[in-house]
């Protein structure tokens, strides 16, 4: 059996990746905070294993509880893989620096960061020295790579994430295991992310009128399109660990 479980399934990218995996018949574990009524449905009426678990994913102590008893039951269970997608991300505090407020700061490394490394820890360390191979999806950002004026605590966390995939997918190599750890960055999506991002100001943004035009001009793409390609590129592709894929470099 295959099991995928996916951080921030409730909406988004996250629920776009539950769709296609459910309808690729993997027994699917969706985390957030709400359950998607959506999935659940479409996993009944697709005859696929589906649970939800509630769980906010910056409080370290929840993150270490919930993720322990997923990988414990499905370890009883001996699957043949694993696919881990860590999806869910914040994009606030949106502000200049000086103008920060603490609180979401730390929200903020808590979701993006800390979350993403103990579930992944958790995992690799359950599934160590038994024939179950890991896949591991940090779902990242261009901001990644780039400094984005307003965006210093997200360009920060998920560079941070970029940087743990690297190291992560080289240490797999070294001690000679076939889990796989990518991330991937899913561009400009058409979110709730986005919407918050367009209600920031210009003195907390710089580039706010952009992001505006994105949606505008219909630039932004579909979820599901994202979705699909990167569940594509997982089940399919081959994908090389340690690598940083990016959705322009799987649908052109």
């Amino acid at each position: 059996m295959k099991y995928a479980i996916i951080t921030g399934a409730s909406r988004g990218l996250g629920e776009g990746i539950a769709k296609c995996l459910i309808q690729e018949q993997l027994s699917v574990i969706s985390v957030s905070r709400t359950e998607n009524e959506e999935l659940k449905k479409l996993a009944v009426d697709t005859g696929t294993f589906y649970q939800h678990y509630s769980c906010n994913l910056s409080l370290e102590k929840e993150v270490q509880e919930v993720f322990w008893e997923i990988a414990h039951k499905i370890f009883k269970r001996n699957p043949v893989d694993v696919y881990l997608f860590n999806n869910a991300g914040v994009i606030e505090p949106i502000h200049t620096v000086g103008n920060l407020d603490p609180t979401p700061i730390i929200r903020n490394i808590q979701v993006n960061l800390i979350a993403p490394m103990i579930i992944t820890n958790i995992f690799l360390s359950k599934f160590r020295q038994t024939a179950t191979k890991v896949y591991v999806v940090n779902v990242t950002s261009g901001a990644a790579t780039r400094p984005i004026e307003g965006w210093s605590v997200y360009c920060s966390s998920k560079a941070g994430l970029n940087m743990f995939t690297e190291t992560a997918a080289l240490e797999q190599v070294s001690g000679g295991s076939d889990h796989k750890i990518i991330a991937f960055s899913p561009g400009v999506m058409d979110t709730e992310m986005q919407g918050t991002i367009r209600s920031s100001s210009k003195d907390e943004f710089k580039d706010l009128d952009q992001f505006k035009e994105y949606k505008e001009q219909n630039k932004l793409l579909s979820a599901d399109i994202v979705a699909g390609a990167l569940v594509e590129l997982v089940l399919r592709g081959n994908a090389e660990s340690g690598k940083v894929y990016h959705i322009r470099d799987l649908i052109g």
